[in-house]
């Protein structure tokens, strides 16, 4: 879904509609609207006016002028607050929005937001109605915080989310990786997950015990049966398993960022791959009696769906043609 701002020609009717004593679920359904999007226009525009009547080309007038002003942060008065909304009421995370906002607007940045600043925008309201309807939107609802620490200590030499060039974001390039580990029973044993951003593509690796050296060893060894074409980064959080990302990152020519403390959804990809696995490997059992065969058996599968988010292509085919595109960019160079 598109989302357009209401016209000229709608407010007018809204306006009609309103003196003629039709109600706003009524109006919504005349103009296909959600109701929530005329409601809050209307609530906008008597407050814009400051008057308890709803004026549609003062309201068109403000509007467009607020949205070619542009804002820095997000407030109800944002150009794309009613758009967020919106998709917030579908059921669309933070993250998704954020993207969506910087393919719709690729040339206009004050039209865009991040998904932190939407995640720290909801929960900075008031106690309230307005915030417990926001609140229940968040399908993570854990406050991030560039100041949470972690308690298993810090990692040398980090490079933060926040340093990854933002162009990672968009997932218009293939070869940006998120990784993790999920832990067997007594967190004893663990299988590492690595997921390319751009085409879902899911790699699990096998490993003794979740140790630093484990997970350097076997990181390694997965990502050099990759193309080097389509191994540009990964992102990851900030498990002491990675403590050796430097021995990493000069070993497979891979810049490796690390998210914030205590936010999963800055690995979406990742954490979504990793339900999908637990649906093979469930809590509670020993990781440890799965071979490597048996782990690639579960990625061919998960590579083999088709997915919505990718036009119902696989991710074994997306990542196929994207290591074929790079391949012949690369040929083409000088």
């Amino acid at each position: 879904m598109t989302y357009h701002h209401l016209s000229l020609d709608e407010r007018n009717q809204v306006q009609q509609r309103l003196n003629q004593g039709h109600t706003i679920r009524a109006i919504a359904q005349e103009l296909n609207r959600p109701p929530s999007t005329i409601s809050r226009d209307i609530q906008r525009g008597k407050h814009r006016a400051q008057t308890n009547t709803y004026c549609a080309a003062q309201t068109h007038r403000a509007a467009h002028q607020q949205r070619h002003r542009g804002h820095g942060k997000l407030s109800m008065d944002h150009p794309n607050w009613p758009t967020i909304r919106d998709y917030l009421d579908q059921g669309w995370s933070p993250q998704q929005i954020t993207g969506r906002l910087k393919h719709m607007y690729p040339d206009q940045s004050a039209w865009v937001v991040s998904h932190q600043t939407i995640y720290a925008f909801i929960h900075a309201q008031p106690r309230g109605e307005l915030k417990k309807e926001l609140t229940s939107y968040l399908r993570k609802k854990g406050k991030p915080s560039k100041a949470a620490t972690d308690a298993r200590g810090k990692i040398a030499n980090m490079r933060l989310i926040h340093d990854r060039p933002e162009e990672i974001d968009g997932r218009s390039l293939g070869g940006h990786w998120e990784g993790d580990l999920i832990k067997g029973a007594g967190n004893k044993s663990a299988v590492g997950t690595l997921v390319e951003r751009k085409s879902r593509f899911v790699v699990l690796v096998k490993l003794p015990d979740s140790t630093a050296a484990s997970v350097l060893q076997g990181f390694s060894d997965a990502f050099e049966r990759i193309p080097a074409v389509i191994r540009e980064s990964m992102t990851y959080d900030q498990g002491k398993e990675m403590a050796c990302h430097e021995a990493l990152s000069e070993r497979i020519k891979l810049d490796i960022y690390f998210c914030d403390p205590h936010s999963p959804w800055q690995r979406g990809s990742n954490e979504n791959a990793n339900g999908l696995i637990r649906e093979y490997l469930p809590k509670g059992l020993d990781l440890s009696t799965f071979d490597q065969s048996y782990l690639d058996q579960i990625a061919r599968a998960l590579n083999g769906r088709p997915r919505k988010v990718l036009g119902f292509m696989t991710p074994d085919e997306v990542f196929s043609q994207e290591v074929i595109r790079l391949k012949a960019a690369v040929a083409l160079q000088p």
